[in-house]
């Protein structure tokens, strides 16, 4: 199987992991306005299984290190499965918890108070688990992201239109998102051998353990997002129905596109991880915040009608971003 063969090539994937779930919600933004997301999400869904079920076949079956992907999926021990699959549960859970966050309270607060807990506690539960890297300088680089996060709320509330304040409702879902999130990839992480070319018996290789984890996420899609199809936090509800009465096939590509490349993202990120440590691949992921605010201001003119003084703040925003990014990346090697 493909097996990064340096911490270069590592911290490449994880930025690409980073451009990656930085970037799907797009697909989103091109669906129609009549097709729901919980709609959308179906479909986004399944397009992370096509490509974890793809790679295992591909990248997973190839070359002579490791385990090839379904002799890897015969040997794993149940408490490996249950570990991979309960990390898909949990995620699909705090994925939709943030969309509905953003939905009642505006990315404003939704993204900040979501992401940045995910980021710090996702490292935190990561390193304990895995001590890779100097924690001085790794929490160092956190510590500067989550401001560039922060610094993104303040952006946004410049914006007019943009609620002063956000509810006690949609605090509460994103900081269960956020919580929620920061603990997916433990889960993930701990049903994955920390040795790709010699992996350990009973464990997963990153192949296996991501595909295991999608059907987590398309099991209980069936639970949560039915959920929130029938209960929406803001708008009219959905059926199943209306997944077939309403859906074209553009829009189903769309969707599915969508899950694609989020799940190339989480693929690579737990590819890298032999060679970057969990934490750190899950800590450069989580910059994905910063490629979604960079595709607001440059490609979808989110803060055209921001008031002056709001470009320099932008520019401080992504230069505490790369900051932190290259002190995370330096935190494995310093």
């Amino acid at each position: 199987m493909f097996i990064p063969s340096s911490y270069l090539l590592a911290v490449v994937l994880c930025i690409i992991t980073m451009l990656c779930w930085g970037s799907w919600a797009n697909t989103q933004k091109m669906a129609s306005k009549s097709w729901g997301f919980p709609l959308f999400y179906w479909d986004y869904v399944i397009g992370i299984v096509l490509l974890t079920l793809v790679f295992g076949f591909t990248l997973g079956s190839s070359g002579t290190e490791g385990r090839p992907f379904l002799e890897d999926l015969g040997q794993a021990r149940q408490q490996t499965y249950l570990s991979a699959f309960l990390g898909g549960v949990i995620f699909n859970l705090a994925n939709l918890l943030i969309v509905a966050a953003i939905a009642v309270a505006g990315m404003a607060v939704a993204f900040p108070v979501g992401i940045g807990i995910a980021l710090v506690l996702g490292v935190v539960v990561n390193y304990i688990a895995n001590p890779v890297g100097d924690p001085l300088w790794l929490f160092l680089g956190v510590l500067l992201v989550v401001i560039a996060i922060i610094l993104d709320a303040v952006i946004y509330k410049r914006l007019p239109n943009q609620q002063a304040s956000s509810t006690a409702k949609g605090l509460l879902l994103s900081i269960a998102g956020g919580v929620l999130m920061g603990f997916f990839f433990r889960f993930v992480a701990a049903s994955t051998s920390t040795d790709f070319v010699n992996p350990e018996a009973g464990l997963f290789t990153p192949y296996a353990a991501v595909f295991v984890f999608s059907l987590g996420i398309f099991a209980s899609n069936f639970l949560w997002n039915t959920w929130f199809m029938y209960k929406p936090v803001e708008g009219n509800k959905v059926t199943y129905k209306d997944y077939f009465k309403l859906g074209t096939l553009k829009l189903h590509v769309i969707g599915i596109l969508g899950g694609i490349i989020w799940g190339i993202g989480m693929s690579l990120s737990l590819i890298a991880s032999e060679k970057a440590g969990f934490a750190i691949s899950y800590g450069l992921g989580q910059g994905a915040t910063m490629v979604a605010a960079a595709w607001g201001v440059f490609i979808w003119k989110e803060f055209k009608t921001a008031p002056k003084g709001t470009n320099p703040l932008i520019a401080l925003m992504f230069l505490l971003f790369v900051l932190g990014l290259g002190i995370i990346v330096y935190s494995r090697t310093g």
